[in-house]
């Protein structure tokens, strides 16, 4: 992705901007707020999918299956997400109390409603713009012992005791600029606050070593680690279980409206589903009935069977009529040294309770 020539000079306010806002926290100008709980934050350098919400899932699991004492078996796990693309941005709303999910994809947003649905039984989601008071809420009302902060990089007014970086290896700098000519949200020497560094995608990297070598110029000795994709599992739309060796013999349609889309694409070739038609829409798209009939009949008029898509486009998907059958791709992220990170994470919330 080139840079817009016509959008650099706001680059380079939203630049300054940046700079000042980072200078201001950093000197303590405005006020940083702690939590009574450990804060494990996952965020980012740029706009799009770069695997952080598979991140933040694993994260979560991390916590919740460590069994710590007999009085504490397990710690309540809380995730506090901003909620984005949901009908009242700036009210909170708890989307899942951590045993049942108590919202829809309009009320919540697509990726926080995911991760609800995905972690019941091990963690609660708490959408909110005001982390602080969300944070504050759970403690007092579902006892939240640690909690996981999605997309905090940015989000300085909190605290945390752990800042998990993910790096996408399929476009690491936004394309070296800032926003909105570029995809970064800040400088790249914003790296230099971060406690780990994950870079994702690496099975889709053409060269891994010079992506590792940048990163270790900001971070020094802090620990990089590197991630894969795997698919987990491929379902149809109403949940059922797939025919996976069937669906690679039929002529085979994706579509998604997600961050990184070729990625998606990629992920299905390396299933050994190769789809005659893809169609893509803009992240967080909320699709309506007459988009999924046209969506049908492009894909159709290619001899398409049957259509394929990620678990973040299906969420949204449930309440439509698709006049072909469709399949969702799931995908978890697999971690090289899974068990040095699982420590860190664990430590970090143990350092609190001591």
């Amino acid at each position: 992705m080139k840079p817009s020539i016509a959008l650099l000079p706001l680059s380079a306010l939203y630049s300054a901007v940046t700079r000042a806002r980072l200078a201001a926290y950093r000197r303590g100008w405005v006020s940083v707020f702690k939590l009574t709980a450990p804060v494990i934050s996952v965020g980012n350098l740029t706009t799009g999918g770069t695997g952080k919400t598979p991140l933040v899932e694993w994260v979560c699991r991390a916590i919740a299956n460590e069994k710590t004492t007999e009085d504490l078996p397990e710690r309540k796990v809380c995730v506090l997400t901003r909620g984005y693309g949901r009908h009242n941005p700036k009210t909170q709303l708890v989307v899942s109390n951590g045993t049942k999910v108590l919202a829809g994809v309009q009320q919540a947003g697509d990726e926080a409603l995911l991760l609800a649905v995905s972690l019941i039984g091990v963690a609660a989601v708490i959408a909110n713009p005001d982390r602080v008071a969300a944070g504050e809420w759970a403690s007092k009302n579902l006892n939240a012992q640690c909690f996981v902060l999605d997309d905090g990089f940015q989000h300085l007014r909190l605290a945390r005791d752990l800042d998990i970086v993910t790096i996408d290896a399929t476009n690491p700098w936004g394309g070296g600029s800032l926003l909105p000519s570029g995809r970064l949200r800040e400088p790249r020497a914003g790296l230099s606050r971060a406690d780990c560094v994950v870079i994702t995608r690496t099975e889709q990297a053409l060269d891994l070593p010079s992506i590792r070598k940048v990163v270790e110029q900001f971070v020094g000795a802090v620990p990089i680690f590197s991630s894969r994709m795997v698919t987990s599992g491929i379902r149809k739309l109403d949940g059922e279980s797939a025919d996976e060796a069937s669906l690679k013999s039929q002529k085979l349609g994706a579509f998604c409206g997600v961050g990184n889309p070729e990625s998606f694409f990629h992920q299905l070739r390396s299933e050994g589903l190769v789809p005659v038609f893809t169609r893509t829409f803009a992240d967080h798209h909320k699709y309506n009935e007459s988009e999924v009939d046209a969506l049908v009949r492009d894909a159709k008029s290619r001899g398409v069977e049957s259509l394929i898509t990620t678990a973040k486009d299906a969420i949204k998907l449930s309440a439509l009529k698709l006049d072909l059958p469709c399949y969702v791709l799931e995908i978890q992220i697999s971690i090289d040294e899974e068990d040095r990170l699982i420590d860190i994470v664990r430590s970090t919330c143990q350092k609190r309770e001591r």
